[in-house]
């Protein structure tokens, strides 16, 4: 039989020391949030933005970043096949159908990597880039390194969960504030709202690109470690804004609150003396929030409660901040066999 004490299982105990060694050293308060002039590159709100969290598939915009360099360097053009190898299939939660030796353009593997946010996409475009996957996470390092993304660490090409996988507000917004400004040819890939590969549809879960007025990207991601994370930029009247957001409960809680964010921006009603972003400070004394208790177990459903009070922006009963209704922008892809792909087995992971 458990043994009770005062009242409770050794169990319960346990789960309960579980809980608490996931917040130990993280902060307690509510989850990151940067929004930032684009132009000027002054906060004008933030809440925890140096606080380190777990990116998701914003991750692929590092990804995307290392493919824009690549493509400007010559070593790769919009037209270099992109094969599904056996690594990119292995991948997790793929959406995608593709199979191995399935083949696309450079130019079709980033509209699936950043609207469809295709998981197995995104390792086949790394393999190409640099041959090989830890050779393009070695440049994802030493990229994040030359902008001064100093709470960044990349552990893969898409964000899948691995605890060195890691960054804050104000990295992900340093980079994204890179990609636009030195990258403007290339900003048609952030504005498509669904991909067709070979036929199947794959909706970006971007909602602002339909809803918003002037939204021009950028990466959305989700993992239940890391709850709904966002990183937008928009424009309006000739003003850019970008707002990330990371850690939220729901598509519908991350893209209001985007949205609000924007709105209150563009309408001047957000300031701060923060300064530019370059200037917040990353915190290195505290470790990543793991959000999977509080997203993807028993405890969900209570959490979202008191999240939607907090946040009923889009409930019924509430304004909404998503009124526009903009065309949607759908890329079709094909794909195609390589009969040239040799099928290398994957190495064993080594015991533990």
């Amino acid at each position: 039989m458990t043994k009770k004490m005062n009242g409770m299982t050794r169990q319960s105990w346990k789960g309960l020391a579980f809980v608490a060694a996931l917040f130990i050293g993280a902060p307690a308060s509510a989850t990151p949030v940067l929004v930032v002039d684009a132009d000027s590159h002054k906060v004008l709100y933030q809440e925890d933005a140096g606080v380190p969290w777990y990116p998701a598939s914003t991750t692929k915009l590092m990804t995307a970043y290392l493919a824009f360099e690549a493509l400007r360097a010559g070593e790769v053009t919009l037209t270099t096949p992109v094969t599904m190898s056996r690594g990119a299939t292995k991948q997790a939660f793929l959406e995608s159908g593709l199979t191995f030796g399935r083949t696309m353009t450079l130019e079709d593997s980033l509209f699936a990597t950043i609207t469809a946010s295709a998981n197995d996409v995104a390792v086949a475009l790394a393999e190409t880039v640099a041959s090989d996957q830890a050779s393009f996470v070695r440049r994802m390092n030493e990229a994040a390194a030359r902008l001064g993304m100093t709470g960044t660490h990349f552990a893969n090409p898409n964000g899948l969960f691995d605890k060195n996988n890691y960054t804050t507000a104000r990295d992900l917004a340093v980079l994204g504030l890179e990609v636009d400004r030195l990258f403007p040819e290339y900003r048609r890939f952030f504005l498509a709202s669904s991909v067709m590969i070979d036929g199947k549809e794959i909706k970006s879960n971007n909602q602002l690109l339909t809803r918003f007025s002037g939204t021009i990207g950028m990466k959305t991601g989700f993992l239940c470690a890391s709850g709904r994370n966002y990183v937008g930029l928009a424009t309006r009247n000739g003003r850019r804004v970008m707002v990330v957001i990371l850690g939220a409960t729901t598509e519908r809680e991350r893209n209001e609150r985007s949205a609000q964010y924007l709105t209150q921006a563009f309408d001047g009603r957000l300031s701060s003396d923060a300064g530019p972003v370059e200037a917040l400070q990353n915190r290195k004394d505290v470790a990543p929030q793991d959000m999977r208790l509080l997203l993807c177990t028993d405890q969900s459903v209570a959490y979202e409660t008191k999240r939607n009070a907090l946040y009923p922006m889009g409930l019924p009963g509430n304004e909404t901040y998503l009124r526009d209704k903009i065309p949607e922008q759908v890329h079709r892809i094909r794909t195609w066999p390589n009969e040239k792909v040799t099928d290398m087995p994957i190495p064993a992971r080594r015991p533990s």
